[in-house]
């Protein structure tokens, strides 16, 4: 833990007050701890939660977590291979197939999420610039306009004020940052409650997951890391958690699985599932972040995936404002991109949760039944086979711009990742770990940096703006310096979605704000430095624009 930043009353004590430590708030300080930001961290638990709570990570995910800085050693992970759905009528009526590798990693894992937030909170350490405080709780803040000026407490009941250029709520489903701003969390509430179980020592585990869509007792069932496997019971109307949390009713519930008493029952606990969102991810100089943002039902395995790609859609934002790098106006992307991917996500997991609770027989033979007929014809084996009824992250508008004439890798979706090399005899690495944090041009099959004027690259250079060229495997003509020259070990981008002498703009979170042909390289670089230099004034106070002065405190809010 870092020295208690200084208190002023004149100028901003850190870049980022972060209001919670979750998995969510922890990647994000990860996040803005590599770019150097100021943070100060805070959470009223001084431990990590161990009751079982998400328990599965997709593709997208593992890449933010790979963004932050996590090794593939530093928490267990489990593959999933495919993903069932039982029917008592039916059968097997409906199947996901997950054994694929996207953008360098499983389509589908699972995951102990007490070992992820320690992995993320041990990571922390690394970053000088971000101060933990645990066992202190946010009272109030009022946003200033040029700050936001909060008060916190400790444990030992010690108030103190802190001014922060911005506030940051990733305060879980709970969030009282969100209720201060006057933010209403939207959407509806499932009137079931369910029994988490969490086993060690199962015989004969799964190597998969299924949900038995039983409309008696809707059951998903999945393999965990460490041995662990995990059920989730849909409690029915009258059975209190008190009662169904006791160990020989666990017992009981476990039964047709395995032989209930020669198992160890690690952990229980009984949830209500939530299907919400805010109407704005943002407001002034605060933000919000995974659940305090959205919550979204399990069934689909997003909710944590959601919280980490608002964390990485947030972060270099931030950074790159607080640093006086790109204009402040940027920060608006962030709702704009975000709210309408979350809000996608709900309704996928609400799709599949009315296949897994349906609410009678006559609903599940409705239901499971069209499913398993509509999987007879080719293009609805295709879109649940192979997940096609995901919505890919992909913004709909934001800080990217498309030109019909000329869409390859597609502007507003993520720029795949590849395994590349710098140089002969040199070690593979993923492209995300060689672009690293910074904006990037990519020139594929060609150096962008022969196409630009010297004016153009003084000022990417100024914003952090790396040239990359992207060479197919064993190119020997016309290339740029190693140093900044990637050699394709796959087919992941070269020649599968661009062809040589295309070039595209990369955000520091590998969303692709533009693309087109070199040609066009020093119009697409004007347009996109146009729309992201800051004023002469913001890049001296690198803080951003002022906004009206507003109070907010614990109970509510008022205006000045």
């Amino acid at each position: 833990m870092n020295a208690r930043p200084k208190l002023s009353d004149t100028s901003p004590d850190v870049d980022v007050l972060l209001v919670g430590l979750g998995p969510v708030g922890a990647a994000l300080a990860n996040l803005l701890g590599r770019y150097g930001v100021q943070v100060l961290a805070i959470d009223r638990a001084t431990e990590v939660f161990e009751k079982p709570r998400a328990i599965a990570l997709d593709n997208d995910a593992l890449r933010v977590l790979q963004l932050v800085g996590l090794s593939e050693d530093d928490f267990a992970k489990v593959a999933v291979p495919q993903v069932k759905y039982h029917s008592p009528l039916f059968g097997c009526f409906a199947r996901i197939n997950t054994a694929r590798i996207i953008d360098g990693h499983p389509m589908l894992v699972t995951f102990h999420q007490p070992e992820l937030e320690a992995a993320l909170r041990r990571r922390l350490a690394a970053h000088s610039c971000v101060d933990v405080r645990l066992g202190v709780v946010l009272e109030g803040f009022v946003d200033e306009g040029g700050c936001v000026q909060a008060t916190l407490r400790d444990s030992s009941g010690l108030r103190r004020q802190v001014r922060a250029r911005y506030l940051i709520g990733a305060d879980g489903a709970s969030s009282l940052v969100r209720r201060a701003l006057g933010l209403e969390f939207e959407g509806r509430t499932f009137a079931q409650d369910w029994l988490i179980v969490d086993a060690l020592d199962v015989p004969m585990p799964i190597d998969h997951v299924e949900f038995i869509c039983d409309p008696r007792r809707p059951t998903p069932r999945m393999c965990a890391p460490g041995g662990r496997q995990r059920w989730e019971f849909m409690l029915h109307p009258g059975e209190q958690a008190s009662e169904m949390e006791r160990p020989e009713r666990v017992r009981a519930l476990l039964a047709p699985w395995c032989k209930a008493n020669e198992i160890h029952i690690e952990r229980t606990a009984v949830y209500r599932f939530h299907a919400r969102e805010v109407r704005r991810f943002s407001k002034g100089r605060c933000f919000l972040v995974g659940d305090a943002a959205h919550v979204t039902p399990p069934f689909a395995g997003q909710g944590l995936v959601a919280g980490l790609r608002d964390a990485a859609n947030l972060a270099w934002k931030l950074a790159g404002v607080t640093r006086g790098h790109v204009d402040a106006r940027i920060l608006e992307s962030y709702d704009q991109e975000r709210r309408p991917h979350a809000r996608k996500i709900i309704y996928l997991a609400r799709f599949l949760g009315m296949l897994v609770m349906p609410r009678n027989r006559l609903v599940a033979f409705a239901v499971h039944g069209l499913i398993r007929a509509l999987r007879l014809l080719p293009a609805g084996r295709t879109a649940f086979d192979d997940l096609k009824i995901k919505p890919p992250q992909l913004f709909d508008e934001g800080l990217f711009w498309r030109d019909r004439h000329a869409r390859k890798l597609l502007a507003g979706s993520m720029l795949p990742q590849g395994w590349v090399r710098m140089g002969k005899g040199t070690a593979p690495q993923l492209s995300d770990d060689v672009l690293g944090l910074q904006w990037s041009l990519i020139g594929f099959g060609v150096d962008p940096a022969q196409h630009l004027a010297p004016e153009l690259l003084s000022r990417w250079s100024r914003l952090d703006g790396k040239v990359w060229q992207w060479c197919h495997r064993g190119q020997a003509q016309h290339l740029a310096p190693t140093y900044r020259r990637l050699e394709a070990l796959d087919e992941n981008v070269l020649q599968r979605l661009v062809p040589v002498g295309w070039v595209a703009i990369v955000r520091p979170d590998r969303c692709v704000m533009a693309e087109g042909p070199v040609s066009a390289v020093e119009s697409l670089l004007g347009r996109a430095l146009q729309m992201l230099e800051p004023t002469d004034v913001q890049r001296e106070a690198g803080q951003g624009g002022q906004f009206a002065t507003i109070k907010y405190m614990a109970g509510g809010r008022t205006s000045h």
